[in-house]
């Protein structure tokens, strides 16, 4: 990133890219289901991101930027399977760091490892997620790695709902969770970029207030 970026800047530039590569789409009239059923005005698909080099560069720089700002000190990057596996993958390369990454579930045979990589108990690691959404199967990840040994200093993800529900799941666990761009940023640019009216703008905060009711 040749040019320092204040956050604001940073989020707003990674909602614009994730809106204009369609790893974001919008439709209120017709919306998503999600696997729990919820109706949903938004989809967001992070691994698209990995398609075009010029974003995938600026997220993985600007997640280094966020690392070296926000988890001084840490010594590894873990990933979330699957998602944040080829985002931890590209940040621990940035950083010059080890790389693990932590399955939904052991592997069936084998070693029938939870975590692949190098087990280094005391090891500082950050834990590198593409969204969240309630943040329940990234702080599953997160308790794998502290009942393995590992001191988890936080979690860096590129895009949150910015659901009160994920706010408690983190403050409840004790992880400190940092986001490159959010659910209200990206409202900002949407707006701004022609994706949605003003007019829209209630009825999708309604949705992130409240998604098991919406719609």
């Amino acid at each position: 990133m040749e040019k320092v970026l204040s956050e604001k800047e940073i989020a707003l530039k990674v909602a614009s890219d994730l809106l204009q590569i369609k790893a974001i789409k919008l439709s209120i009239e017709n919306p998503f289901t999600w696997s729990s059923g919820w109706k949903s005005p938004i989809y967001c698909d992070n691994r698209l991101s990995l398609s075009y080099p010029a974003t995938r560069t600026f997220i993985k720089e600007a997640l280094a930027e966020a690392a070296k700002a926000q988890f001084p000190g840490y010594e590894a990057v873990a990933g979330v399977a699957t998602a944040g596996i080829p985002q931890g993958a590209l940040l621990a390369e940035a950083l010059g760091v080890p790389f693990i990454y932590v399955r939904s579930k052991p592997k069936g045979h084998g070693m029938e490892n939870l975590i692949e990589g190098k087990v280094t108990p005391g090891q500082k690691v950050i834990v590198v997620e593409d969204l969240i959404s309630t943040g329940g199967s990234s702080l599953k990840a997160a308790d794998a790695l502290i009942a393995s040994g590992f001191e988890v200093m936080g979690m860096l993800a590129i895009f949150t709902y910015g659901f009160p529900l994920a706010d408690d799941n983190f403050q409840k666990a004790g992880i400190k969770l940092h986001c490159l761009s959010n659910y209200k940023i990206m409202l900002e640019k949407a707006v701004e970029l022609g994706y949605i009216n003003e007019s829209n703008i209630a009825s999708l905060e309604e949705w992130r207030n409240d998604p098991g009711n919406w719609g």
